[in-house]
């Protein structure tokens, strides 16, 4: 089975589309292998999530967008 990485519920159950539109802006919260909380750095650079059993990802990774300097 595998797991929201924002709510951490089941992804067949139920609705997720809050859950997509908030990964937009935020990092995970739970690992969508094993449903655990993951271990979470954010930096102004972008983020790290660390899993204890699957270990980390990254913004990087992700493909997250790096941070719009002209916003600051």
């Amino acid at each position: 089975m595998t797991w929201c990485d924002r709510c951490g519920g089941a992804l067949r159950e139920g609705s997720h589309e809050a859950c997509v539109a908030a990964r937009r802006l935020e990092p995970p919260r739970y690992c969508p292998a094993c449903r655990r909380r993951m271990k979470v750095q954010v930096l102004p650079a972008g983020w790290t999530a660390t899993c204890v059993e699957h270990g980390s990802t990254s913004s990087e990774a992700a493909g997250a967008a790096p941070p719009d300097p002209s916003r600051s």
